[in-house]
């Protein structure tokens, strides 16, 4: 009797651990706040919010019920065990058992425990050093990303898309919509480097090309994130096409700049100067969080601008094409031969590698 009630006490402390990795209390607030809200007598005045609040109210608790539910059934067991009655101890034993299997289920949710690995992503590809073969480089990055967001299912949408000179593209914008996108695509964020004989050289000659991947949580809540009004500038402007085509008519394309870190964001890809001006303040809070979890820092007048130089150094993985077949991350080491099929978004093996690195890292 006293080996299971040892064993439960046990399971009781390591789920305690995992509830606190989880942010578990915090998000019991949050979904306490919610639910206050959808009890309102006026909660449905605003049907497209009210929808928005009962979306997250039901992600809320689909994440915290299991745990719940598994806290609850270890605290009564170990209540149960401390009586020492013989007579359930067989009884016991099963429920320990139940609860053990249960946590080994719901651990793996641990790699995915991020404060915001349950949002959505905002991804950048950004053509590097190599002139064409990068900009070709950065086509072929985002079409396995979208490879990728086609396996699991993600729903994706262009917000800004640049050409290449000759090839590729200069730079592209995109909003990753489905579950834990950004928990599954965060260790995506950096320098990815490709070697192959290009097809842009007469000779034929092996080149190194670079492009960077930023990877933001999409922070489309102005609860999520407060920006002092007097601490932006909004700027507009006429919108222009590739090529010289008119994509506007008025001046509906938008700058917003954060003043203290000097972060700014352009949007031109709504047709309304309204629409654009949300979606860059979206970009604007997502990339002031990302700014914050990197710098380790609560409040925005303590950020210091972003530093460009040091994040074109931050190369996280390598792509051979010649004169070998070979993805490598450099971070956790992970490797494969199987280089077409992670170009054609089999990335499920790196994040999986990824995510074990990161959690390896919090213990």
């Amino acid at each position: 009797m006293q080996d299971v009630e040892a064993a439960a006490r046990k399971l009781q402390q390591e789920l305690a651990k995992a509830l606190q990795r989880l942010h578990f209390d915090e998000l019991w607030v949050q979904k306490r706040r919610l639910d206050t809200q959808v009890q309102a007598p006026d909660f449905w005045k605003a049907p497209q919010a009210a929808q928005e609040v009962t979306k997250q109210q039901a992600k809320l608790e689909r994440r915290i019920r299991p745990w719940q539910d598994l806290r609850q059934s270890v605290d009564d067991l170990v209540e149960l065990a401390s009586l020492g009655d013989v007579s359930i101890q067989q009884d016991l034993t099963d429920q320990f058992d139940k609860a053990s299997d249960q946590f080994a289920v719901l651990k793996d949710e641990l790699k995915l425990a991020g404060r915001y690995d349950d949002y959505d992503a905002i991804v950048s590809i950004y053509a590097g050093a190599g002139g064409t073969d990068a900009q070709d480089w950065a086509q072929m990055l985002l079409r396995m990303y979208v490879r990728f967001a086609e396996k699991e299912d993600f729903a994706v949408k262009t917000i800004d898309e640049t050409a290449g000179d000759e090839a590729g593209i200069k730079s592209v914008t995109f909003e990753l919509s489905g579950s834990f996108v950004y928990g599954k695509l965060k260790g995506e964020h950096g320098v990815h480097r490709l070697v192959r004989l290009s097809p842009f050289n007469a000779d034929n000659l092996r080149q190194t090309s670079f492009a960077k991947v930023d990877v933001l949580p999409k922070v489309d809540r102005p609860e999520d994130l407060t920006i002092d009004e007097k601490d932006i500038r909004v700027d507009v402007y006429r919108a222009g096409g590739h090529g010289g085509q008119s994509v506007n008519t008025t001046d509906s394309a938008v700058r917003v700049t954060h003043i203290p870190t000097g972060i700014a964001v352009a949007i031109q890809n709504e047709r309304s100067q309204l629409q654009n001006k949300e979606t860059a303040l979206t970009i604007l809070r997502s990339r002031l969080i990302q700014l914050q979890m990197e710098q380790h820092k609560e409040q925005l007048e303590e950020l210091k601008g972003p530093n460009q130089s040091a994040e074109w150094g931050n190369q996280i993985r390598s792509y051979v094409l010649h004169p070998y077949k070979q993805v490598k991350d450099l971070r956790t080491r992970y490797e494969t031969s199987d280089i077409e099929g992670v170009l054609n978004g089999n990335l499920a093996p790196l994040i999986e590698a990824y995510l074990e690195y990161t959690l390896g890292e919090q213990k």
